[in-house]
Order: C-alpha cells, then structure tokens, then sequence
C-alpha cells in the first residue's frame, strides 16, 4: 500500500453534511414510508471492477452521521487497490439509515477512487522513466483537496494547491506583459522574483525561444505546452542542468509513455481530476 496525506476530517464532515442536507432536503420519504424503524440491516460496499481506493472516510462519515451506533468494518484502505468483488466495508445498523446514507457514501467513494484508478494508471504507464505524473488546478469546485487526495492515493504527485503557492506564468501573463522588455519572459520572471523570493518559478512556453527565454531568465521549471515529441527533447537539452522540465497539453495513456521518455521531469494531466470515470460500486444488503 503505498503511503497517501492524511484528510482534514472536519473537511470530511463538512462535506458529507452538505452532501446529506441536499440529497435529504425534508426527509427521505420512500425510506419512511416503507421502512419501520426498528429493522436492523447489514450491508456491504462492494468493488464491481478492479480500482484503486479513495475516500472511505467519506463513507464512514455518511452513515455514522445519520446514527451513531452504526457498526463500520473496512475490508480496504485509501490507496489499496482491490478486485472485482471485494468487499470495500460493511456496515450494520438501523436500516433506515444505511439507505438514507447509501446513495451519499456512494458517490463520495465512486467518484475518488475513479480518480485514484485512474491516477495510478498513468503512474504504472510511465514506470521505469523519470517522469512524475502530476495532477493540475482543473478540480470540482470546492472538491479540491478531496481530489488531490484521491490522486495522491492512486500515486501520482499534486502539483500546486492553489494560486498561492507556487509562480506559475502562463501564456496570458505574458500576453499582458507583451511590450516589456527585455522580453515578456525575463520581465515576468524578474518581477515574480522580487514579490515573492521563497516561492519556485515556472514559466509556461510554447515555443522553443521561449524555453531558452525561461531558462535564461532564471526559471525554476518551464512548462513545455502542447509540444511535440521532437520539440520535447529538444527543450529537455536547453534546461538539462538549468532547469527542470514539465510536459502538459494532450497526454493520454496512449502517449504518456512517449512522453516520458523524452526526458521531462514531470507531466502533468488535467484529466486525472476534470475527466476520471466514477467507478462501479455497489451497497447491497445481506439477505
């Protein structure tokens, strides 16, 4: 199991009483209506493809918020990758709020680990290279952290959390900055500099003048956006020893592999977090 950040669990909760106040609204009318409310249920969470898990907490959370005495037993952890029909947890309690929560732990579950299985497939595609395979800022809104986890469970690195943290100048900053001089590069990268000296410097470039502008500027790492495999390692050559190197713009599993092996550091994939499948997982109970 590889070794994943722990969550906020006040985030967690947070959450999943956000995600149970809308999928409750003024009660859940067919539970109550069909259901008494001393029957007791067991049921299981149940892998129904191969995946990477994340977001078990989520779960956990959902259903002990509708009754504390519900009885909650992890067959998996975050990270684990487990088989088709394996048991993911099993939880016994009142049945009323086994399904009340059912749909809730669900989705929290399904939608994470899918960016987890996902995550860890581009991981094992690039194995025996360099590269690291990093996540980018293209998250559900509000579901940031959650999804920079589930990537991090499937293996794969988070690159900035935010606009906060790192310098990244992209193509429209140096569109404002267009009539600067030296050049709109040097210019970018001297100001970020002097703002903010602790901070790394990334320069996005999409051309090859533009890597030799942003490795003679000083930049930590340049962003090579949508190049071809040719200008790949061309740019590779330019900031070997200057600069590190992150390919972006285009990978798929199809090509990752290619990519990689043209040297760059990093390759970073939006659609880990923008464009993962949910994967197939089921709540079913014990008869």
């Amino acid at each position: 199991m590889i070794s994943v950040p722990q969550l906020n669990l006040e985030e967690v909760r947070g959450a999943v009483r956000a995600a149970l106040a809308e999928d409750i609204g003024s009660g859940d009318v067919t539970t109550l209506a069909t259901v008494p409310p001393e029957t007791q249920a067991t049921a299981v969470m149940q892998a129904r493809e191969p995946l990477v898990l994340a977001g078990m907490a989520f779960a956990e959370t959902a259903f002990s918020e509708l009754c504390a005495e519900i009885s909650i037993q992890r067959g998996f952890h975050d990270g684990q990758r487990a088989a088709a029909g394996k048991v993911l947890l099993e939880v016994q309690g009142p049945a009323r709020a086994l399904l009340t929560a059912e749909r809730v732990a669900l989705n929290f579950v399904q939608r994470l680990s899918g960016i987890a299985t996902l995550a860890a497939q581009f991981v094992e595609a690039v194995h025996g290279t360099p590269a690291q395979i990093l996540d980018t800022r293209k998250t559900t809104p509000g579901w940031r952290r959650f999804e920079k986890y589930a990537v991090a469970c499937g293996g794969a690195r988070n690159h900035r959390f935010g606009l906060y943290d790192l310098v990244l100048i992209k193509d429209n900053h140096l569109a404002a900055l267009r009539h600067e001089a030296p050049n709109p590069v040097a210019a970018a990268v001297q100001r970020a500099r002097a703002r903010y000296p602790d901070l790394k410097v990334e320069v996005e470039a999409d051309t090859l003048e533009q890597v030799e502008q942003a490795v003679a500027a000083g930049a930590d790492i340049v962003l090579l956006d949508n190049m071809n495999l040719v200008q790949l390692r061309l740019a590779v050559q330019k900031c070997k020893g200057r600069a590190q190197t992150e390919a972006s713009g285009g990978i798929s599993l199809a090509n990752v592999r290619a990519v990689a092996e043209t040297g760059v550091d990093f390759i970073s994939i939006g659609a880990l977090t923008h464009s993962a499948r949910a994967v197939d997982i089921g709540l079913d109970f014990k008869l």
